[in-house]
This record gives structure tokens, C-alpha cells and sequence, in this order.
């Protein structure tokens, strides 16, 4: 491996859920969570089609609808959700602070840099289960992206968002209408069941090739009621 393609790491935080590491790879940077790869800066299609395929899911003709996006990442769907007009309350839920720092003092910023200024968005750190959980707020669209898919999970806590609970919580979170956007590294025909299981209805899924493997994927599913 040449020396601009291995990876420098640029900052190494132990948090209340594990290691978390921002690598810089040639002009890229990368996410890693609990020596697990979570995602790079290389691409962004699908992390952007999550949030294109919930404002496009969503009724015609709802006036500023509110999204929440689940997990900051490298900021590619909130710099998404905050260039387009349509949107009106941006809430973003991330529960590592590092992340959260690397956006607003470190090098991510120039991909947040102007949606965290955004006067609609708002970051929350907390968990997105919890959060999701005790909250009374509803939203329009939930976006959440959190990990690698409902197959694949960084920490084991974090399949509590895709259990029976999980998927009640993100329903009874969503206004009549309202869609859940979930991104995934690989389709999860298992979990399109058990979003039916819970009560949602037009539940379907958009795909984005990538260059080896089989295609990241967006999970969508509605509340009709």
C-alpha cells in the first residue's frame, strides 16, 4: 500500500460505548467504531439518497415537514436535508461527542460546516433509542443511518432500534403520513418483515451500486395512520 493510500489517524476517543477513530485516507476521511469501518467520506450517494427517498415518500403538499436524522456521520445527509428549502426542523441525534467535535472543531467541517449554521437544525447528543423512547416530539421523516444496517450492528445495543420495540418507538414518532428512511450496507429482506410486523405499510427499498459487494440500500416504510 503507497503512502497516500494508508490511513493517518487523526483523533482516537474511548466514549461510554466504545473506541471511536478519525482516520484521514489521501483526500477522504473515515469513521471507525469499535475497530469496526463505518463510513468514509469517498462517496455519500446513499447516505444522501436517505434523505432524498424520505422527502420524496413523504404526502404531496405538507408545508415544511420536520426530519430527524438518526447518527451525524460524516455529515453527507445533513448537508443534504439542509440544502434543500423544503425542509423546516433539521434535528440531528448523535451520541458520540467526538463526532460531534470533528464536525464543529475539526476537519468534517467542511461538510457540516454550513448545515450545523443552518437557523433549522439542531444536534442532540444522546442516544437515538433513548431519545426516540422518551421523547413526545413527532417528525415527519425519521433518517437513520446509526450503524451498518439492521444485519450488521457496531454495538450490540443498537439492534434494540431494529427489535419489535424499536421499530414501535420510530412509529409512534412519526406524524400520520410520516415516513422511516433506515440506510443498510447490504438488503435485509428479514427486516422488510418485521417493518410490516410493526405496522408499517408501503414498505420498499432503493438500492446504490457499489464498486465490490452487494449494494448499499435505504429501507422505506410508511404510517398511514
Amino acid at each position: 500500500m503507497s503512502a497516500s493510500t494508508s490511513p493517518v489517524t487523526l483523533d482516537r476517543r474511548e466514549g461510554p460505548f466504545g473506541e471511536v477513530v478519525l482516520r484521514e485516507r489521501g483526500p477522504d476521511f473515515e469513521i471507525i467504531a469499535n475497530g469496526c469501518f463505518l463510513m468514509d467520506t469517498s462517496d455519500g450517494r446513499s447516505e444522501r439518497l436517505l434523505i432524498d427517498a424520505a422527502l420524496a415518500a413523504l404526502p404531496d403538499g405538507r408545508p415544511r415537514p420536520s426530519v430527524l436524522i438518526g447518527g451525524l456521520g460524516v455529515g453527507f445527509s445533513l448537508a443534504r436535508a439542509a440544502a434543500e428549502e423544503r425542509w423546516g426542523r433539521i434535528v440531528v441525534v448523535e451520541r458520540e461527542q467526538a463526532i460531534v467535535d470533528w464536525h464543529r472543531e475539526g476537519p468534517l467541517d467542511r461538510i457540516s460546516g454550513a448545515a450545523l449554521a443552518d437557523a433549522r437544525t439542531e444536534v442532540l447528543h444522546m442516544d437515538l433509542v433513548a431519545h426516540l423512547r422518551t421523547t413526545t416530539e413527532r417528525y415527519d421523516a425519521l433518517c437513520l443511518d446509526i450503524d451498518n444496517g439492521p444485519d450488521w450492528t457496531v454495538t450490540d445495543d443498537n439492534g434494540n432500534l431494529y427489535s419489535p420495540a424499536g421499530l414501535a418507538d420510530c412509529l409512534a414518532r412519526l406524524t400520520p403520513g410520516g415516513v422511516l428512511a433506515v440506510w443498510s450496507a447490504q438488503p435485509s429482506p428479514a427486516f422488510e418483515h418485521a417493518l410490516r410486523n410493526a405496522g408499517f405499510s408501503g414498505v420498499s427499498t432503493e438500492e446504490v451500486a457499489v464498486a465490490r459487494g452487494v449494494p448499499d440500500v435505504v429501507h422505506l416504510a410508511l404510517r398511514t395512520v
